[in-house]
């Protein structure tokens, strides 16, 4: 992993690039089409939307603007919780696609588990991939016990798990668990929503390599192989979180960094939603 643009593999054949821009809470209109803009002149390639958050006019409108064709792109959004079941994901599908002006998804994910629904959502994601109208589909903030449910009546394996994941909370069975089923596991609050800037073994490693502390724990996560998308609305911070590619942590070090698991969550348990 040597460059902002280097890619994983999933599980389909299809590539997505490892790093990207996820724009959770970015504001719908100037403040999201330039945020998006100034990444892919910056490099990046993956932008990570979804319904729920209210901004997928705005992506759809930077990468129009962006001179970068559109299959060197990545797009991925989400369907959200109240829109889940069969028909109600189709027609959602249908509404993200006119609202991002394109003409098919990289990657379409269930934005949660909601109990009783995620199956026949799931049915209507295999039917818009059969279709060619999205490139892949996976699930987000799914925990083993959640895929096991859906894989014993899916036709395909989700090619992504998008989930909470960070030094805090490493879930290391989960990674195994998808490991083993071929199913590339993606860390929003990549950085613990910036809640580990005192952490002491961090800063200690982030002066060794002359970087900082999200720097490191972003380059912690490239080496687990783990799909991660940084979201930061300041041109400056762009430019931090991509400028991970010119050093590697030691396996000391990636060991130091996996002894700060907690088990914590900022975030909400799937099994609460």
């Amino acid at each position: 992993m040597n460059h902002i643009t280097s890619a994983v593999t999933l599980n389909n054949g299809i590539s997505m690039p490892q790093f990207g821009l996820g724009v959770y809470k970015v504001e719908e209109g100037k403040q999201v089409e330039e945020t998006v803009l100034s990444a892919i002149d910056l490099g990046y390639r993956l932008i990570d939307t979804a319904a729920f958050y209210g901004n997928e006019e705005g992506v759809g409108k930077a990468l129009k603007k962006s001179k970068i064709k559109r299959e060197e792109l990545f797009i991925t959004t989400k369907v959200w919780n109240d829109d889940q079941g069969y028909d109600e994901t189709i027609a959602a599908f249908e509404k993200s696609l006119v609202k991002l002006d394109l003409e098919y998804i990289d990657l379409y994910l269930i934005h949660w588990p909601i109990s009783g629904k995620y199956r026949d959502t799931w049915r209507a994601l295999e039917k818009l991939y059969k279709e060619g109208r999205v490139k892949a589909i996976g699930v987000c903030n799914f925990h083993p016990h959640h895929l096991d449910h859906l894989l014993a009546s899916a036709e395909i394996v989700p090619a992504v798990n998008q989930v909470e994941l960070h030094p805090r909370l490493s879930q290391e069975e989960l990674r195994d668990y998808c490991n083993e089923k071929k199913i590339k596991v993606e860390a929003w609050a990549p950085i613990a929503r910036g809640k580990l800037s005192d952490e002491p073994t961090l800063n200690y490693i982030a002066n060794k390599h002359g970087k900082t502390h999200a720097q490191i724990i972003l380059r912690w996560h490239l080496q687990n192989d783990v799909i991660i998308i940084p979201k930061t609305t300041n041109l400056d911070r762009l430019k931090e979180n991509s400028d991970i590619f010119d050093f590697e942590l030691s396996l000391d070090e990636m060991q130091q960094i996996d002894t700060l698991n907690l088990d914590a969550r900022y975030g909400k348990n799937p099994d609460d939603m």
